[in-house]
């Protein structure tokens, strides 16, 4: 009886020894079964994306010289006009203060006059009978034709008040000429409205915006992480959102020296001559990316930038390979350029390495039920 009862405590404990051993080797198997990726000899370049707008080289604003009421406009938006053109004419509306003062002036210039004119009168008179001496006389003479002269001005200053230039002028003030040729782009006025000349204390009211649509540059900004990185004369690649399937070259011009800060990161502005071509009419203002070569290498090392690990206490990159045994194994490494899909390998990987696809998602699957009523 006891040697029964010993013969089946040993059986019980072989049995659990054996399911133990069966569990424990079981289990350590792996329940995924991982893909694998090798490295590859690629060419990867390093761009960046620039938003911003296309606009013209140089655009001049067309202001009169004097104030008044838009009497006529001659063009609209879109003529081209060259250096020269009537773009509109302006209704001079005198102020009432210095009109009446340039009136006072002519009055008083005209009185002067009249009485130096008796004075010459008189003198030549004494002159002619050897009265008085020739220095005399010629003094008289001095003060009447300053006289005369005081009234031409005053007369031409009440003109000028009135009708905006005088009778002798080539070009009148009132006459709003295109000083470059180009485009116009912009009429901000219409006629009727009142305008301000342009001077010292004020930068006077805009008829009128000129450009030359035929140089065109891009505008845009770049993030400070990056425009360390770029140069002058640096190649582009524009393309413009209103222009489908066509790309324009372009050339980096300058590089502002100083960034505003937008939204919490510092912003700075760039801008490059575009090359054009006559098979497409480009707007001013026409929003366009610019595609910027930061960095080139040709036939390095490379795997997917979705094959990289992170460690959390570093944050240094590191792979998964395959080693002989089917285990994977952890592995540093040091990388360099990337494209955003493919990364440089610098150090720490063959070309014979099998690499963990780690991140692999699976197919989502509906269950039964789903299935059924779908």
């Amino acid at each position: 009886m006891k040697i029964l009862k010993n013969t089946a405590i040993a059986f019980l404990f072989f049995g659990m020894a054996f399911a133990m051993g069966y569990f424990i080797k079981t289990n350590a198997k792996s329940l995924i079964e991982y893909e694998t990726k090798t490295p590859r000899i690629l060419s990867i370049e390093n761009k960046t994306v620039v938003t911003g707008k296309v606009i013209p080289e140089d655009e001049v604003e067309i202001k009169p010289q004097i104030s008044g009421i838009i009497e006529k406009l001659f063009v609209e938006e879109g003529d081209l006009v060259t250096n020269g053109d009537l773009l509109a004419k302006v209704k001079v509306v005198p102020n009432e203060q210095s009109l009446n003062s340039a009136k006072g002036r002519l009055s008083n210039a005209k009185l002067v006059l009249r009485n130096a004119e008796v004075e010459y009168d008189r003198n030549k008179q004494l002159f002619d009978k050897e009265i008085i001496s020739r220095q005399n006389f010629d003094n008289v003479e001095l003060s009447y034709n300053q006289a005369k002269q005081n009234v031409e001005n005053a007369k031409s200053d009440l003109e000028i008040i009135q009708l905006g230039s005088t009778g002798g002028s080539t070009i009148a003030n009132t006459n709003i000429r295109a000083i470059v040729p180009g485009t116009i782009l912009e009429i901000p006025v219409k006629e009727g409205d009142q305008v301000i000349e342009s001077n010292t204390f004020n930068a006077g009211t805009t008829i009128a915006t000129v450009a030359d649509l035929n140089k065109m540059i891009f505008e845009g900004k770049v993030d400070e992480a990056e425009v360390a990185k770029l140069k002058i004369d640096m190649p582009l690649k524009v393309t413009l959102g209103a222009i489908e399937n066509k790309e324009f070259d372009a050339q980096l011009k300058f590089i502002a020296p100083k960034g505003n800060e937008e939204q919490g990161t510092v912003q700075f502005k760039v801008e490059g001559e575009v090359f054009l071509d006559d098979s497409v009419f480009v707007r001013a203002g026409y929003s366009a990316n610019a595609s910027l070569l930061l960095e080139k290498k040709d036939s390095v090392m490379s795997i997917p930038e979705a094959l990289l690990q992170f460690d959390r206490e570093t944050n240094k990159p590191y792979v998964e390979i395959k080693d002989e045994k089917g285990k994977f194994v952890r592995k540093k490494i040091e990388t360099g350029i990337s494209d955003g899909i493919n990364v440089e390998i610098l150090s720490g990987l063959e070309l014979e390495d099998k690499i963990k696809v780690w991140n692999k998602t699976e197919p989502f699957k509906l269950d039964e039920e789903e299935e059924d009523k779908n």
